[in-house]
């Protein structure tokens, strides 16, 4: 069976091997064909997303030559044939036809699912493997070696949301599972990436007062203060000032993140 990977660069995998596709055209259509799959995507969508303008007779003519040569370079390659026989033509559009378990990204959805549903139901470490088996499945940025159109960059943003609350909620159960000190490095990399997401750098006090690291713990509540008075002007959330208390009154129980 074909599989197809949009989490990292795009490719096209089966035994036989992997391939990505020539031409920038081409791995834009594919990606939003995949990332649409089973619903017919209309020329109007695919104009917006090529040239980010209305469907002109021009650009009805260009869509159907591109989606032509898709298939014609699909069907060329002995890796990547089936999916020539996937892409559909309809009255309106074009349609991907795929199985389940056949895109990353449906697969990667379906995990976190998994992962908070057992988060919300108590199992706390088998949600913190599926949901680390679901990021683990990343490859990299999703699309890396696509140039994404206004209609792929929504879809994009999608993703990168669903994968920042994947480790949100992996991160949430890694610390209720007492994983306190394996989360300190981890926490520091992701707020190297995001400096501006306070919810990393609240996790990260937390975590280093559970550690027993209260100045290191208090160091990071004033470069977080620094940080947003410096970049937006404004004051720490009452969530991390009530962690600062609760290191300095020092006999209360640690800030626990709400779900």
């Amino acid at each position: 069976m074909i599989q197809f990977g949009v989490l990292g660069s795009l490719e096209l995998r089966t035994t036989a091997g992997a391939r990505t596709l020539k031409g920038p055209k081409a791995r834009q259509v594919m990606s939003l064909l995949l990332l649409r799959a089973n619903e017919v995507v209309d020329v109007d969508t695919l104009a917006e997303e090529l040239w980010d303008l209305n469907r002109s007779r021009s650009g009805v003519g260009a869509i159907r030559t591109h989606v032509y040569n898709l298939r014609s370079a699909l069907a060329a390659d002995k890796v990547t044939r089936k999916a020539a026989d996937m892409l559909v033509t309809e009255s309106t559009g074009y349609m991907l036809r795929l199985e389940p378990g056949q895109l990353d990204a449906t697969e990667f959805a379906s995990r976190v699912e998994e992962g908070r549903d057992l988060f919300n139901t108590g199992r706390i470490g088998e949600s913190a493997r599926v949901l680390r088996e679901a990021l683990g499945m990343w490859r990299g940025r999703a699309l890396a070696n696509v140039s994404p159109g206004p209609v792929l960059s929504r879809h994009l943003t999608y993703l990168d949301e669903l994968r920042n609350r994947a480790v949100e909620l992996r991160l949430e159960a890694d610390m209720l599972l007492g994983n306190h000190r394996e989360l300190v490095a981890e926490l520091r990399s992701l707020i190297a990436v995001s400096p501006l997401n306070e919810w990393y750098h609240i996790q990260l006090i937390d975590v280093l007062h559970r550690s027993g690291r209260r100045g290191e713990a208090l160091m990071a509540f004033h470069n977080l203060r620094r940080l947003l008075d410096r970049e937006l002007g404004l004051e720490p959330s009452a969530d991390a000032r009530r962690i600062q208390h609760e290191i300095l009154t020092e006999g209360s129980t640690p800030y626990a993140p709400a779900n």
